[in-house]
Order: structure tokens, then C-alpha cells, then sequence
């Protein structure tokens, strides 16, 4: 079953589309309004809790696309919207290997202006990228650690073989990376002159698949309650809650496990965890005690 609201952004008729190389045909399109965005509602078993979302109540003066896809990545033909409104400077909600991120387009300043206001982040609090692949990292950051030949090893060759996977990994940001995405307008001489921004590869089907799309990485922050400390796991919760602050996309991947991603900063030798999460610690990883912990947690990005 797929039921289309088609608004402005996209064509009344929908023509077969070659999307990750699925072919796939569109049944007749409806047209609500004409609105900036869609909504988009694809499914081919829903649960009761998520019909509510089969009916255009999501419809307001932005708009809403709402996307059910399989975990496994078998139907990431419904993934082309997404991809185009990230193109265009949306902002929304995507699947990871640990928890939901809201993401959008790292080159486009004005969506992580509204990606920190719809979250409520700081200017001085750094944010994540989500990458497709080492070549993105290497771009946008000043890569991992590759040993200096006076003793320091090579963790390059290490880390390869855990990513994709549950970690954010903490580098120095490269020219390449937009100031917006790092820690900016923040008054201590501490952080002065750090440019370091979380890293993640997830090893998700729906979000990588996303990601190969895109001409460059994503910004993400993690989703939690606005009203409890406490990680949203739900796609239909998050939809109903952060849908109002100006969200233009939800892709609901099924309901995921409250276990963030471990992060790690790389920028120190041996690599320190600020955060254990998901990702088992490694032998060459430093665990801190909490109370040294504490004192690096504004080094820790929004991360998922």
C-alpha cells in the first residue's frame, strides 16, 4: 500500500523511478495542498499505533514526509525523497545502528541553524557527522592517527576494521568543515582554539543507503525528550513531539534500543572514552574514572 500527499515539491504523478537500482511504479498520487513539503507515508504492514499516521494529520504550513522503511534496507526505493529534500536544505530524522539522529545537508547553513534551533543546542556545542565511507572522513577531518615512527602506533589500521559501527570518534576538523559544525562563540580560552567534531559510519542498512545518495556527509544530533532526559526511540513518538519544532522528515526504521554510540577522542594518545555506549572498549582505549569524565563532558558532541 502507498499513499502519497503530493504538495509542491513534487509532481502530481510520480513516474517509475531506478532509485538504488530498484525500478518501481507509483500508484495515482493525491494532492492535498500546496504546501512547501509532502507527506509521504509508504508501508506494507502497519501496526495500529502507526495508522493515525496513514490520514494527512501531519499536514501544516510545512509540511511533513513520513516514511516507513524495511531495517534491512530491502526497500530503499522510498529513500528518494528523503534524499532530495536533504538536498534542499531539509531537516529531519533518520535511523543509525544505535539511536535516531536528526540530520540534514553539512553544506547548508541555514538547515544546521534550524537543526541547532528545532534541538535547542548551543552555538558552543559541537555537533556529529554521519560519513559513508573513509574518504569522507579523510576530507573533512584530519583523518586517524597513522603512527609518526617514534613509537606511536598505527590506529588507522585498527579502526578500520570497527567501522562501520557504534562509535563516534572524536578528530580534528579540516579546513573543509563548515565552522557551523564545530565549537564556535564560546568565551573560554580552554576551548579557544579547538575545531574537533564527533565521526560516525554507521553500520545501519537505511541510513547508509541515504548517505551513498549524498554528495557529502550529514550533521546529526541525537533526539532525546523535551521534557525528561531520556533517549526517544520511537519514530512515531519522535514524529509527534519534534514535528511541531519545524521537522520536515521522519523515516521510521522500527522502534531501536536506548544504547548510544561509545565515544572515543582520538585527539589523544592513548584514545580516551568520554562516553561508553553500544561499542565494546578496546584494548588500546582509555576508560577514564567518572570524575575525570565529568570535567570532558563539553568535549562530548551531540553525538548518536
Amino acid at each position: 500500500m502507498v499513499c502519497v500527499y503530493s504538495l509542491s515539491h513534487f509532481d502530481a504523478t510520480i513516474p517509475p523511478s531506478s532509485f538504488l537500482g530498484s525500478s518501481v511504479s507509483f500508484p495515482t498520487t493525491h494532492v492535498v495542498s500546496n504546501h512547501k513539503f509532502s507527506i509521504l507515508s509508504m508501508t506494507i504492514k502497519r501496526s495500529p499505533k502507526r495508522l493515525k499516521y496513514t490520514a494527512p494529520r501531519f499536514t501544516k504550513e510545512d509540511g511533513l514526509v513520513y516514511i516507513e522503511a524495511d531495517p534491512s534496507g530491502s526497500d530503499t526505493w522510498k529513500l528518494e525523497p528523503v534524499v532530495n529534500l536533504l538536498k534542499e536544505g531539509a531537516v529531519g530524522v533518520i535511523p543509525t545502528d544505535t539511536l535516531y539522529a536528526i540530520a540534514c545537508d553539512l553544506r547548508c547553513q541555514s538547515a544546521i541553524e534550524r537543526l541547532r534551533r528545532i534541538k535547542n543546542i548551543e552555538p558552543s556545542k559541537p555537533l556529529s557527522i554521519l560519513c559513508h565511507s573513509f574518504r569522507d572522513i579523510d576530507k573533512f577531518t584530519t583523518g586517524f592517527p597513522r603512527g609518526d615512527g617514534q613509537g606511536h602506533a598505527n590506529l588507522f589500521k585498527v579502526v578500520k576494521h570497527y567501522l562501520p559501527g557504534p562509535y563516534t570518534f572524536i578528530l580534528m576538523a579540516s579546513k573543509e568543515l563548515p565552522k557551523q559544525c564545530i565549537r564556535v562563540g564560546t568565551s573560554s580560552a580552554k576551548y579557544a582554539s579547538r575545531k574537533n567534531v564527533g565521526v560516525r559510519m554507521p553500520d545501519d542498512a537505511i541510513c547508509q543507503a541515504i548517505l551513498k545518495e549524498m554528495d557529502s556527509p550529514l550533521i546529526c544530533t541525537s533526539i532525546k525528550s523535551l521534557k525528561e532526559d531520556e533517549w526517544m526511540i520511537d519514530p512515531v513518538m519522535i514524529a509527534d513531539t519534534y514535528g511541531p519544532e519545524g521537522l520536515d522528515f521522519v523515516v521510521d526504521g522500527g522502534v531501536r534500543v536506548a544504547d548510544p554510540s561509545t565515544v572515543v577522542d582520538m585527539t589523544k594518545i592513548p584514545p580516551r572514552v568520554l562516553r561508553e555506549g553500544k561499542g565494546p572498549i578496546l584494548p588500546w582505549m582509555v576508560l577514564e574514572d567518572d570524575q575525570k569524565a565529568d570535567v570532558d563532558k563539553d568535549l562530548i558532541p551531540a553525538a548518536i
